[in-house]
């Protein structure tokens, strides 16, 4: 029998501009393991794929250290929205195919899961905006 974990997180409205967001549904600790997504990997030409669509990736290639390729985060992975400092970091899992978002810190319950987009190695902060300088995004605070 596979040993199965109750959901950590449901989807809501924020009540920003930032749209729906992911959120605690119970308290998660530190270093505990939030999401394992799998992902669909993505040609090397994502860069030319519409911005939209662009938001939504993440640059699997430098995260894996390997080839060229973004990649969607199946599950909530590309819900997650930004903050500096997230309160998950993420990491990707090169043979499994998978993203896995890890609380960098304790997190409440109902608050909203975070990860900053400005890292692309996944750390939770940056000292620079520059995702959003690149997609053209303004930064809501």
């Amino acid at each position: 029998m596979t040993n199965i974990k109750a959901c950590l997180g449901y989807i809501k409205e924020t009540g920003s501009s930032k749209g729906r967001g992911v959120f605690a549904s119970r308290r998660i600790s530190t270093g505990e393991l939030v999401e394992a997504c799998p992902v669909v990997l993505l040609s090397p030409y994502w860069a030319q794929f519409p911005e939209e669509l662009k938001r939504l990736l993440f640059n699997w290639g430098h995260l894996t250290k390997g080839e060229p390729a973004g990649c969607l985060a199946l599950g909530w992975g590309s819900m997650y929205n930004h903050a500096n400092p997230a309160n998950l970091r993420y990491v990707a899992l090169a043979e499994q195919q998978q993203l896995h978002f890890i609380a960098a810190r304790d997190i409440e319950i109902h608050e909203e899961l975070t990860i900053n987009y400005n890292h692309t190695g996944g750390n939770v902060s940056s000292t620079d905006d520059v995702w959003f300088r690149k997609h053209g995004v303004a930064l809501i605070s």
